[in-house]
């Protein structure tokens, strides 16, 4: 089958234009990525008898720790890795053509706040800098290197020398986002509180094992009441993906125009769930077209008409039923 125009995918203006793109993709992956033809042909499904984007099969998130998840014969530029512990085995996500990331993550975020040089950008992410192959450090990286403020970088665990920065962009007035992991955010809050009036403040999720794990409504308002803030900014991405959705509060995440959330019934995961209701997530990124582009996660949420999307949880391992009992 003859390559995808890339260009397609980030032009996509209404959805009648989306579901052609990824019924597109989805024939151009059932064709080309072994893996997931299989896993198709387990479902009985395949491009003649799939007429809606809905009826797409979504592999499972956990084909990433144990099978190559790819859709073309060339080489990987580079291999994007999740966090795990010692005991667990790590997600790997072959990415052979890295200009597509970049677009995807530099249009997102320009659609959303602008372009980074408007920022300081100032990342506050241990987590993910003690290791290597992390996705969001490379796309954090390239939009730092965007902004161009002399003051926009990384900070580990030296939380003094960063709120002191923060409150020497507040004394200028600088437009500043602060992004970080939620348990450092945590910390910050509570060792330097303090009052951030041109400051965005973004986490990425997740505490990493390092402390409790907290509600959203719980970590927002802590955060909220520490650093000064209104609301707390959300990104919403992974490993497996090539696309980010973003929440500008209340943690209610909007997509860019070629990612697309659908939930289904956590007891049946070949069942769509409707608006409003519960269930597991199930994401349509069509930037990731030499991978997979339609992905089962292991996160709880629910849908809204206009779109838009929560994250309420995640699956315990118990909870992962129909998922996991699809396997080839």
């Amino acid at each position: 089958m003859k390559q995808i125009d890339t260009h397609r995918i980030f032009n996509i203006n209404n959805a009648d234009e989306f579901e052609k793109v990824a019924l597109d993709i989805f024939k151009f992956q059932y064709v080309n990525n072994k893996v997931y033809k299989d896993f198709c042909i387990h479902l009985k499904k395949s491009p003649k008898n799939v007429s809606s984007s809905s009826e797409i099969p979504f592999l499972p998130i956990s084909f990433f720790k144990t099978h190559r998840i790819v859709s073309t014969q060339k080489e990987p530029q580079t291999i994007f890795t999740s966090s795990g512990t010692t005991q667990s085995t790590t997600s790997k996500h072959l990415v052979p053509d890295i200009k597509l990331y970049e677009e995807s993550f530099l249009e997102a975020f320009e659609l959303f706040y602008g372009k980074p040089e408007k920022f300081c950008i100032l990342a506050l992410l241990p987590s993910y800098l003690e290791r290597e192959g992390s996705s969001l450090i490379y796309m954090i990286n390239s939009l730092v290197e965007k902004s161009e403020h002399p003051s926009s970088g990384f900070y580990l665990h030296n939380l003094e020398e960063l709120h002191q920065k923060l409150q020497e962009l507040e004394q200028k007035g600088t437009k500043t986002l602060l992004i970080g992991v939620s348990f450092a955010l945590l910390d910050l809050a509570e060792q330097f509180p303090t009052t951030l009036k041109n400051t965005i403040v973004m986490e990425t999720g997740g505490m990493k094992g390092r402390r409790k794990e907290l509600i959203r409504e719980e970590l927002h308002y802590i955060l909220k009441k520490g650093l000064g803030v209104d609301k707390i900014h959300s990104e919403y991405g992974m490993t497996e993906l090539l696309s980010q959705a973003y929440s500008k509060g209340n943690g209610i995440f909007q997509t860019p125009p070629w990612m697309k959330i659908i939930t289904r019934d956590t007891e049946d995961p070949l069942t769509v769930q409707p608006n409003g209701k519960t269930g597991g997530i199930n994401v349509i990124d069509l930037a990731n077209i030499y991978s997979c582009s339609f992905i089962a996660t292991q996160d709880l949420g629910k849908t809204h008409p206009n779109g838009t999307f929560e994250v309420l949880g995640r699956f315990d391992n118990s909870d992962i039923r129909g998922c996991n009992l699809m396997v080839l």
